[in-house]
């Protein structure tokens, strides 16, 4: 019998587990922590929330604040309120947060190995992956979670970005990030 597609994800995700486990300093961190945690590190501004890490990870609110409480109490990431809605905490990754998030073996060993595939199979892979992961969230009624210039809101205003949702200018460095508002141009 074959392998399937979804033996590969399994294996790959196996293997991703497995090297966090290697790692001394990382293999006492719950992998939901570092998934937030990541998460946090790669999200703008409208996504760095409870609710946004909730939605992302596809878990409780309950299990995302007690991960995240330990997160803040490692010191990894801070608290910051919003200037317009003191109803809102803006979730920011401290200088140790992000080096914890440069040292996730798994990223940069997967990263090396994608790029030794070459640009043109590494191009393929990662626009196959984009359909299949789109394919999936809609399949499931989930938010996409893409980058921002990808959505169907983006826009230019005077020659910088723009959100036609939040009817707000956007940072530059905000459109290379994920945004939890994403929906595709399609």
């Amino acid at each position: 019998m074959a392998l399937s597609f979804f033996d590969y994800v399994e294996r790959i995700n196996s293997l991703l587990r497995s090297w966090q486990r290697d790692d001394a300093e990382l293999s006492v961190v719950p992998a939901v922590q570092l998934s937030a945690l990541r998460y946090l590190s790669i999200c703008n501004h409208y996504s760095d929330t409870v609710m946004g890490v909730t939605d992302y990870l596809g878990l409780t609110k309950g299990t995302v604040s007690q991960s995240l409480k330990a997160l803040e109490e490692r010191q990894w990431i801070y608290k910051e309120p919003d200037l317009q809605d003191k109803r809102i905490v803006h979730l920011k990754p401290t200088a140790a947060g992000l080096a914890v998030v440069q040292q996730l073996v798994a990223v940069q060993v997967l990263q090396q190995a994608v790029e030794q595939l070459g640009p043109e199979l590494e191009q393929q892979l990662t626009g196959a992956l984009h359909q299949l992961l789109t394919q999936v969230q809609q399949q499931q009624q989930r938010k996409s979670f893409g980058q921002c210039k990808s959505c169907r809101f983006h826009q230019q205003q005077d020659g910088l970005p723009f959100c036609g949702l939040t009817q707000q200018p956007l940072p530059v460095a905000s459109t290379e990030l994920i945004c939890r508002e994403h929906q595709d141009t399609a």
